[in-house]
């Protein structure tokens, strides 16, 4: 078997340490006595709103980290593939399931189109998400819990527990397996973002699904013309109660935009990513040296392969590096669907994938490592999955 279950105790581990911290001991009311740092922790929002002129300290990178135009590819130079998910389910789904390997293979990313999400659920979605974090400081705050089991946490940057240097981004995280159970904890304000979001996270969870599918398909996993395909029923079950998170991410305006990030280059650590993205530019994706802006299309998802499909394909799929600039003059919106396993299982390459011509290139991999990595290191860039994979001699 590919997944091997592991304790629970591991999921408990896994949230103490992705959790943002415990936001209770820093929300203070505004007096003169609180401190600098405070102020940072609760949140990009909170600081602007005080009125700014220039990036504060906490947030400038280091001059060889910050967004350098000089290697930046224009949009003009490179195109992103773009799939059409309707040609997956009719006859060309064939030329589709080659033009999706080819995608996953080169890129890492591609730009989803006519994926069935209706535009209302989208559109309800980015508005909903503008609205939470346009409520008062007050409101948002009651979500900065330190409860490391809480279904809902609003935070900021990009891991604000490590880092030294804050990203210009504020989050609203809302895990969403299973529904039943955490969706009396979401935020009840605005008083539409409850079915807002359920309606999104089972659009795109279904939407997640059959894209797997149709990625093992083309890995030579699953055939597709067998309705007695066992192995395809482990699959399913296997994805079916895997984690789901939906996470909001606002970056507000910057005055100095030369000088920091709203995320800092970094791979994803689950399968898939189903991301949304309002009409603002931001997201850059590292291609052949360059970073390369997605220009965002109406109603698409952009999807990005993680760290858990490159091991599971054994490499002939890459995780997509990326990063997310931010800019001078207009408030930016994006809702991550990111999706991964149960909390307590692990992956290793599929041994379909492996023989004498291809061998094994990642060590199998568990949660406890990628925490004990996560612990002991900085994660940055693509180093946890560098660590995972097998050294030449």
């Amino acid at each position: 078997m590919i997944f091997l279950k592991y304790d629970r105790f591991i999921y408990t581990i896994y949230n103490s340490l992705f959790s943002p911290p415990s936001m209770g001991l820093v929300i203070e009311s505004d007096t003169t006595n609180e401190t600098t740092e405070n102020q940072y922790h609760k949140g990009v929002r909170k600081l602007c709103e005080r009125g700014i002129t220039n990036v504060p300290e906490k947030y400038i990178l280091p001059e060889a980290e910050r967004p350098c135009l000089g290697n930046v590819l224009e949009n003009s130079s490179l195109k992103l593939p773009v799939i059409d998910f309707s040609q997956l389910l009719g006859p060309n789904r064939s030329n589709a399931l080659s033009s999706l390997a080819k995608a996953c293979q080169e890129y890492g990313v591609f730009q989803l189109i006519n994926h069935g999400i209706e535009g209302d659920v989208i559109g309800r979605m980015i508005d909903v998400s503008k609205r939470f974090f346009d409520l008062p400081f007050e409101e948002r705050s009651k979500y900065m819990s330190k409860d490391i089991h809480s279904p809902v946490r609003c935070g900021t940057s990009f891991n604000q527990n490590n880092d030294q240097v804050f990203c210009w981004r504020d989050f609203l995280k809302l895990t969403c397996h299973p529904l039943s159970e955490v969706l009396p904890f979401w935020p009840s304000s605005p008083a539409d973002l409850r079915e807002a979001v359920v309606n999104f996270s089972k659009n795109t969870k279904f939407l997640y699904l059959m894209l797997m599918e149709a990625i093992l398909e083309s890995l030579g996993l699953l055939e597709n013309n067998r309705d007695d395909d066992k192995e395809k029923d482990g699959y399913s079950k296997e994805f079916e109660d895997g984690s789901q998170l939906v996470v909001v991410n606002c970056y507000p305006p910057c005055p100095e935009p030369e000088l920091t990030l709203g995320l800092p280059p970094h791979s994803d650590y689950g399968l898939l990513t189903l991301l949304l993205q309002d009409e603002v530019e931001g997201l850059q994706i590292h291609h052949q040296g360059k970073w390369v802006t997605v220009e965002p299309i109406p109603c698409s998802f952009v999807v990005n392969v993680g760290d858990h499909l490159e091991i599971l394909s054994n490499g002939r799929y890459k995780s997509v590096l990326h990063r997310v600039f931010v800019n001078s003059s207009k408030s930016r919106i994006s809702i991550a669907s990111l999706h991964s396993l149960a909390f307590n299982t692990t992956v290793k390459p599929s041994p379909k994938l492996v023989d004498k011509a291809n061998p094994k290139l990642y060590k199998d991999t568990d949660l406890s490592t990628f925490l004990h990595h996560i612990a002991s290191s900085q994660h940055k860039n693509k180093n946890f999955l560098e660590s995972r994979k097998f050294t030449s001699s």
